[in-house]
């Protein structure tokens, strides 16, 4: 079988059909990282960093004299927003720790989540998502058989803690996502969860329960009530230091008892599933590519040592499989082989359904490049 088309730099391929190669073989993603993550990755680096870094952080304590807390963190568990949680207390941030539960945590991610906000002594709120109406949504998405099916926990997500924060009046909400670890991931492999109208669409078409308590976000409530009406601004401050995963994990072990849960997103059980199996089976996408070569842009990763990873199963074990799909069929209330059946479906685009995809792009245009990366990547 012929092997496809791998960039000689990063380990990206033309599974992602956006890709180009260069005359010397390096690839778009190659060169979109050089023109405009890394200048953000080499000013986290240097002591340029330092002057904004401090600003933005006085600018979260002045928001927040004289209430109970300065912002928000969204805390899942994983190594980005648990070492973001270890960077507030350093920085002296009074954040509330807020963790959207929809029902797929590893016991690890749990321990985590419960051991860093008492290491640290930092307030813990879990919010749990209404589990029928997440399963039956999260059903839906199955049934549609497309890519992202983590649209619905991702966009759960989001949408809890906007509303959080808006009821506890803070006016940042922190966020681990960062350039440093997460810098490729192509369009072509998912789909925009913010787009409420696409869920709602799939909900409908393969839904059985109304949603009435599941945390939505629309795209206006999104860009304009929330950041200009309430002024609420989500912040990522793992861009405006040096971060590495590898020493993160270190030093969350150290300090807090952290434990490491395996690959990136395996906190949650759904998230392993979908990731390990059923976009590798079924539309043949190993986000381990994208994730990878983000380290070995960063220099977190050598090449040949993803190289030797993408040798390996996506899944850690076939055991674990096997003891996964079924733990998820008998929590989604399904027969085993009825969620067989559901999996063995043939694969649809997100085209198929309603979405509001060109207000997205539209906004994209608008903003353009730079008002994007402040939005989506806090600085």
């Amino acid at each position: 079988m012929k092997k496809d088309p791998i960039c000689i730099r990063c380990v990206m391929d033309t599974t992602a059909p956006e890709i180009r190669f260069d005359a010397a073989g390096i690839c778009s993603f190659c060169h979109f990282f050089d023109q405009q993550v890394q200048p953000i990755l080499d000013r986290a680096c240097s002591a340029q960093a330092t002057p904004l870094l401090h600003q933005l952080v006085e600018a979260i304590r002045r928001s927040g004299q004289g209430k109970p807390y300065d912002c928000l963190l969204g805390l899942s568990g994983g190594t980005d927003s648990s070492y973001l949680a270890y960077l507030a207390r350093e920085l002296g941030l009074r954040p509330l720790l807020v963790h959207v539960d929809t029902g797929w945590n590893t016991p690890e991610s749990e321990a985590n989540v419960k051991n860093l906000a008492h290491s640290l002594g930092f307030d813990l709120q879990i919010i749990p998502v209404d589990w029928e109406e997440m399963c039956d949504l999260q059903i839906a998405f199955y049934k549609a058989s497309v890519k992202n099916c983590e649209i619905p926990q991702d966009h759960g997500y989001l949408a809890a803690l906007y509303r959080k924060a808006e009821e506890i009046g803070v006016h940042y909400i922190l966020s681990g996502g960062n350039l440093a670890t997460e810098s490729i991931l192509p369009r072509s492999w998912g789909f925009n969860t913010a787009d409420l109208r696409h869920l709602k669409a799939i909900h409908r078409r393969f839904g059985k329960r109304p949603l009435r308590n599941f945390p939505t976000l629309g795209f206006w409530k999104r860009y304009v009530y929330y950041p200009f009406i309430r002024k609420i601004r989500e912040v990522r401050l793992l861009n405006f230091v040096p971060y590495s995963r590898t020493e993160a994990k270190r030093l969350l072990q150290e300090k807090v008892g952290w434990q490491d849960y395996g690959a990136k997103h395996y906190e949650s059980v759904l998230t392993r599933f979908f990731q390990g199996y059923y976009l590798p089976t079924k539309f043949g996408i190993d986000k381990r590519k994208a994730h990878f070569s983000s380290l070995i842009l960063a220099g977190q990763m050598s090449r040949q040592e993803a190289l030797e990873e993408l040798k390996k199963p996506p899944y850690p074990s076939p055991q674990l499989l096997q003891q996964d799909k079924a733990y998820i069929a008998q929590k989604l209330g399904l027969a085993l082989e009825e969620w067989e059946a559901i999996l063995a479906q043939p694969p649809r685009e997100h085209k198929d359904f309603p979405n509001s995809e060109w207000l997205f792009q539209l906004k994209e245009k608008l903003v353009g490049w730079s008002g994007l990366r402040r939005r989506r990547y806090g600085v």
